[in-house]
């Protein structure tokens, strides 16, 4: 598989485009007004603690007050491998925090919506092969690296680097293959950043934030494993000399791969991703086949209806809507990625009678979500014939983060059709009428609204003339919306 990295950095913002094979799979955006704060730490006051929701509000110094819930403040077990390891037992709130107690936190989640952040007591600090973690006693392995010799001799390497009492390690999927001498300069930074946190603590007396997560291009390059990487090109030359800076200090392996893309034309453009993203905007996805996906995001979950649309097959009905399906699947996979969707999604697939179909359908999802770096799962057929799945979500959407309500209609999505909006005009004249003495109404209305009125709402507009016994003027407001409108009396 071919991998490729785009990185177009101006002034205000940078974005990072991954490529595989051609296609653009995932888009990556940071704003320098809205920088996300997935991975700082804070150290935060405690505000409230909410028995009936075993979880404690935290004032972290932002405007909305960040949530941590009692499932969030980790106990390792010395025994636990595992990379986020949880507690089966909860204890109560009340006996983890109280109000006015200060804490260190990191943020998991942004802030999204009318949602503050989401904390956690388990500090994590990555670096490129290790992440660090104050509060573990252990050093575990990831389980992305399925080779056991090769697991036994990372956490051996990495255990030389272990003190009791000092933190522990989770050994990260990148560490295949990498020497001691790397691991060991890793442990060394991360232990030493810690100290740094530690001493800033100590430091400060208010709520204020101790560590911040590297900006996005270094997070990516950061994260990525390097044999599936081709290339990274970049078009600014500043970030292209701090990148180049960074993997030499470390990761080396990188370096070659970086590219300074100086072209006249933006990179963007260059490489069809501007109209992908306008494309990754659209309700509407068509699949090659000439079938299509309808992707509805609501407050509570993402919908994902298929549709045959134009594919009509060769054989049968049962395998025209088998081949969709099928193909589904792989769109469905690349636009959660692409438009970062998280939370619960639906997807309604077209029904299919055949069990084996439904089972190939499953299969065929699951493959095309193993790509995805955010972790899945896949509930499988309701009753109704609904595939329930849910996605990890820790930052805003494509669409939230690109677009806003409409001001037209709120974020409703429609708005009131003119014969609506002419019923409900004529009303608020007679109501207006019953409640106030004028000599007559001058009417504001859309264009639209303003144009029925004078024409098929003609003769109702006539006819309460003559039952309120007062004239009615229409004036067009070329600046109003069909749904909007005034009445004035003179």
């Amino acid at each position: 598989m071919s991998v490729e990295l785009l990185i177009n950095v101006t002034p205000s913002e940078t974005r990072v485009a991954q490529i595989e094979n051609g296609m653009l799979q995932e888009l990556h955006l940071e704003r320098q007004s809205t920088t996300g704060i997935v991975g700082n730490i804070y150290l935060g006051k405690v505000s409230r603690v909410l028995p009936g929701m075993q979880a404690a509000f935290v004032d972290i110094g932002m405007e909305k007050a960040a949530f941590l819930h009692a499932s969030d403040i980790i106990t390792y077990d010395d025994e636990n491998d595992q990379i986020t390891p949880h507690s089966s037992n909860t204890r109560d709130i009340i006996e983890l925090v109280r109000e006015g107690q200060k804490i260190i936190v990191q943020v998991v989640k942004d802030p999204l919506g009318t949602k503050g952040a989401r904390l956690t007591t388990d500090i994590t600090l990555p670096s490129r092969y290790l992440v660090f973690m104050p509060d573990a006693k252990h050093v575990g392995v990831s389980q992305r690296i399925e080779n056991e010799q090769e697991r036994r001799r990372l956490k051996g390497i990495v255990e030389h680097h272990y003190e009791e009492g000092q933190g522990g390690f989770i050994v990260r999927t990148a560490a295949e293959g990498a020497n001691a001498d790397e691991l060991a300069q890793d442990a060394v930074f991360l232990k030493k950043l810690w100290q740094k946190i530690i001493k800033k603590k100590k430091k400060t007396r208010n709520q204020a934030v101790l560590y911040e997560d590297l900006s996005l291009a270094f997070r990516i390059i950061r994260d990525f494993i390097a044999n599936e990487l081709e290339r990274v090109r970049i078009d600014s030359k500043l970030m292209f000399g701090e990148l180049t800076a960074f993997t030499d200090e470390f990761s080396p392996d990188i370096t070659k791969k970086l590219e300074y893309y100086p072209g006249e034309r933006p990179i963007f453009d260059m490489f069809d991703v501007e109209s992908e993203i306008k494309r990754a905007l659209d309700k509407k996805v068509e699949l090659k086949s000439g079938g299509y996906l309808i992707i509805d995001q609501t407050e509570a979950m993402t919908t994902i209806d298929v549709n045959t649309g134009a594919f009509v097959g060769h054989r049968s009905l049962e395998d025209t809507i088998f081949n969709t399906n099928s193909e589904a699947t792989q769109a469905i996979a690349r636009q959660l990625r692409l438009r970062n969707l998280g939370g619960i999604i639906i997807i309604d697939f077209i029904d299919m009678e055949s069990e084996d179909h439904r089972r190939r359908v499953l299969h065929s999802l699951e493959l095309a979500l193993g790509k995805d770096r955010a972790k899945t799962n896949i509930n499988g057929f309701s009753a109704l014939g609904l595939v329930e799945m849910t996605r990890k979500r820790t930052r805003e959407s494509l669409e939230h983060v690109l677009c806003g309500a409409c001001p037209a209609c709120k974020g409703r999505g429609y708005v009131k059709t003119v014969e609506t909006v002419c019923a409900e005009l004529l009303r608020e004249i007679v109501r207006v009428n019953r409640a106030y003495d004028a000599d007559q109404f001058v009417v504001y209305a859309s264009t639209a609204v303003a144009e029925s009125l004078l024409n098929d709402e003609y003769h109702n507009l006539a006819e309460l003339e003559v039952f309120i016994g007062k004239q009615i003027k229409v004036k067009t407001e070329p600046m109003y919306n069909q749904d909007q409108f005034d009445v004035v009396m003179m």
